[in-house]
This record gives structure tokens, sequence and C-alpha cells, in this order.
């Protein structure tokens, strides 16, 4: 019995699972349990970055403090490509429209790479002027910039893994993906230590167990590490890996979506589709990424150690919330097979049931940091003022998590509906209309510590703004899938 064959006892592969009938509670949770385990994954690569820096030195991690949300900027930026191919994969494969799915597979590709090279350049070009606008210190911002260009140039294969993931799930295969990003993880976490440390001085060799003698024939290599920009080294080199097996599974086709060489050459009219469509997931995307860079200008004026605190818990929320956006990712994809099927009402059932699930479920996790925030944060440092400053961060925000849950569950329903619009103007209206004021005055009245309640305020208007749209019903008015004559006809002729 293979891996995959074990993993599939286990969950449900496609063809067993029927997104568009029977009950709602099984086949989202077996959508959504790989999700939750790939995403974990996909944090995995920031927190195994987070841990060996801290290790490094704590500017180190402030520097990484900076350079994960302007990495985070980058993908959401790209992040439209992605969604919309997900969103068009799933809708025709619940229409049961096949060579339509493989086009829309085939395209975003395509797109996928043009859009990654531009913003991979526009990373490595302006990180500078970012930087100086963000405010970093001069110890800090050389260290972020030489992160950021190895990243930059590495961006196409970071994105394009990304958008593997989201053409499976859009099928409704989330196994196959899962078990790629496990071992992309694994390869990260061993590279790790060794581009950051090199070999003379590597802490991996004493938590191995590595006596002096090993130590010693590392050591002879003469690679003394590269400090931040080894742990970009490592995250792209593995991810350059894991793009590759992933472009390999999407031409072979056997698990999941397929996609064609002869369908890849840009078109126009679809890639306006894909505009229409990914633009407002990109603006969603962006507005999350961007939200957390101008806090940054805010962060910025107050002590390293708050920086670093800033940095450990925003790390945090990304485990934290890993079932809110699997769910997220789950929601949208049986919300646009359903739609797909022409099955509204079930979609909307999916859409309740998930932020109900995630409301409790969070909140639940809510309780456990407010009561543990302190060890939790000491996990990443021994800096007992960053312990103490990134407890209080966790104390603040951890009982408001159930309401990010209905936000990420609701906005999850728009996108499947191709309604990806809602989603991004609730994003930015929480983040940018709320969060960002409150914040810039809290720091101003009361220091930190008005950053943090601004955290909690805004997410708690978030979910009840998301809650009360979907109630609305506008998300009901028409889809986004198409029919063959309407898209790429000549090109999927071709291939019959």
């Amino acid at each position: 019995m293979t891996l995959r064959d074990h993993l599939n006892a286990i969950f449900k592969s496609p063809e067993e699972l029927d997104l568009t009938s029977g009950g709602i509670a099984k086949p989202l949770m077996y959508l959504s349990i790989p999700l939750i385990i790939t995403n974990l994954l996909q944090v995995t690569y920031n927190l195994a970055d987070t841990f060996w820096l801290g290790q490094h030195s704590t500017t180190s991690l402030a520097a990484i403090s900076f350079a994960f949300p302007m990495v985070f900027f980058l993908i959401a930026l790209a992040l439209g490509v992605s969604v919309a191919g997900s969103v068009l994969v799933a809708q025709h494969t619940g229409a049961d429209q096949e060579r339509e799915a493989e086009y829309a597979a085939s395209q975003t590709v395509t797109y996928s790479i043009i859009v990654s090279v531009v913003l991979g350049a526009f990373g490595y070009v302006f990180v500078g002027d970012v930087l100086g606008l963000l405010g970093a210190s001069d110890s800090v911002a050389p260290l972020v910039a030489d992160y950021m260009r190895v990243y930059s140039v590495g961006l196409i294969a970071v994105f394009g893994f990304f958008v593997f993931l989201a053409l499976m799930r859009g099928y409704g295969d989330t196994v196959t993906p899962m078990i790629v990003m496990f071992g992309s993880v694994v390869l990260n976490i061993i590279l790790d230590p060794f581009f950051i440390f090199g070999f003379e001085a590597n802490p991996l060799f004493g938590y191995l167990g590595l006596g002096g003698l090993e130590a010693e024939l590392f050591a002879l290599t003469g690679y003394a590490g590269s400090g931040i920009e080894g742990a970009a080294i490592a995250t792209v080199f593995s991810r350059t890996l894991a793009f590759a097996v992933g472009l390999g599974i999407l031409f072979r086709g056997s698990h999941g979506v397929q996609i064609h060489v002869s369908e890849m050459m840009p078109d126009i009219e679809y890639g306006r589709q894909l505009f229409d469509i990914g633009m407002p997931a990109s603006v969603e995307g962006t507005a999350r990424a961007l939200s957390i860079n101008l806090l940054l200008v805010i962060i910025a004026m107050f002590p390293e150690s708050v920086v670093a605190a800033f940095g450990i818990g925003t790390r945090v929320f990304s485990v934290i919330f890993l079932p809110a956006i699997a769910f997220s990712q789950g929601i949208e994809t049986m919300t646009g097979q359903n739609i797909g099927a022409d099955k509204i009402d079930r979609a909307e059932r999916t859409n309740h049931f998930g932020a109900k699930v995630l409301a409790v479920g969070l909140s639940g996790l809510g309780v456990i940091v407010f009561l543990a925030a302190a060890p939790i944060v000491a996990v990443f440092t021994t800096d007992p003022d960053v312990v103490a400053e990134g407890a209080l961060f966790l104390r603040f925000t951890s009982l408001t998590f159930g309401f990010m849950g209905v936000m990420r569950a609701y906005s999850g329903g728009f996108r499947g509906a191709g309604k990806t619009l809602i989603a991004a103007v609730i994003s930015v209206l929480t983040l940018g209309v709320i969060r960002f004021p409150l914040a810039w005055i809290g720091a101003e009245r009361i220091g930190s510590t008005g950053v943090w309640l601004a955290f909690a305020v805004s997410t708690v208007i978030g979910g009840i703004i998301a809650f009360c749209w979907f109630r609305l019903g506008t998300w009901r008015d028409g889809n986004v899938t198409r029919g063959p004559t309407e898209l790429g006809e000549e090109s999927v002729a071709n291939d019959d």
C-alpha cells in the first residue's frame, strides 16, 4: 500500500467525495481536513524561519518581522489569479464541464507565471524604497533587503506552487497537494539551519546530538551561512522542487484537473475573465497584507522588542487561523461546485454550517491562547521583554478569534460564488477603514496596547459585517461559469 492509499483510507479521494449531494458536514470535513494540514505545513515554512532566525539574533528576528508582511503583500497581489482559477475549475467541475475546467486550469497556470515574473521584478527593484516607507531601522533594513531579493527571484516557483494547490482544490482533490507540501516542508526544515548558520556553528548539530568530530567534518566545507538570506534560499529552493512536482501532476492529469500545452497560449478574452474574478480577490488579499505593512509603520515607532513581539504574534495567528482558512477554502470549493450544479440552497447551507463550526472552534482555541499566552511566545524567544509584550498582544486578541472564523467562512462563500468583490469590500472595511485608524489613534493615546486593542475591535466588527452581508443574499445573483461557445472553444475543440 502506498502513502497515498493509506491517506485515502483516512480521507476521501475526489472520485469518492461528492460535494453536490448528500449531507453538508462530511464532505466539507473531508475536503477541509487535508486543507488544514496543508495550511499547517505552509505555516511551518514561516515558523521554521522564525525559530532558526530567533536563535541567530534578535535583529534577524526583527528583520523577518518586516520581511513576512512584504512577502504576503507580493503573494496577495498575485492571489487573484489562483482564486479565479480555483473558482472556475470548481464551477465547471460541478457542472460536469471537464474540458472547460481543463482550459481554465491551463490558462490560470499561464497567467500566474506572467504575473509572478512582473511582481518578482517589482519586489527585487523596489524593496529598498518600500523599506524606507516602512521606517525600518538601519540595522534591520539591509537584512530585510537581502531576504526579499532572493524571495523575489524565486517568486515564480513560490506562487506557481500556490496555483497548483488552488487548482487541485477547485477540482476537489486536497490530498495530493497535502502530500507534495509535506515533502517540501521537510526539505525546507532540513535546509534552513544549514543556509542560515553554515556548518561550523550550526545549532542543529546540538539538537541532533552530533559530536565534535561530525561537526568538524561538516565545517570543512568552509560555508559560514548566509543568515536571513539563507532562510530565503532554503524556502525558494524547496518551493521550486514542489512546483516542478506540481506541474508534473497537472500535466499528467492522473490526480485531479489536467492542463495542456496547447491551451496555455495566453487567451486575452479569458484573461479578462480571470481579471474580473481575480482582481477583487487580489484586493482582498492585498488589503490583508497591506494592513500588516501599514501597521509596521506604527510598530516601527516602538522599541525593537515590540517589533519582534508583533512578528511572533502574527505568526501565532497564522497557526490559530489555519482552521478558518482551510474551512474558507473548503466552503469556496463546495459553494463553487454547487453553484455550477445549480444547487444554490445547498451552497447557502454550506456557508452557515462552516460559520457555526468556526465560531465555536476558534473561540475555544482563543480561550486556550489567552491562558497560555506567555509560554506560547516563549517558544520563539528568550528575551523577557518580547515575551511580555507578545503575551499582551495575544491576550487582547485571542477572545475575538471566533469572529474571525465567521468572517473567513462567509468570505469563502462569496469567492466560491464568484462574488469576490464583496469579500474584498469586507476585508478593506475591516482592515483599512477600521483597524488601521484605531491602531494609529491607540498607539498615540495608550502605546502598543492601543495597537493590540485595534486588532480585537476590528475583528469583531468584521465578523458581524460578513454575517449580515451574506444574509442579504446578493451573492445568489448569477454565477461566473461559461459554456464552451463563450471561452476557448477553438482551443478546447483542438484536443477533442
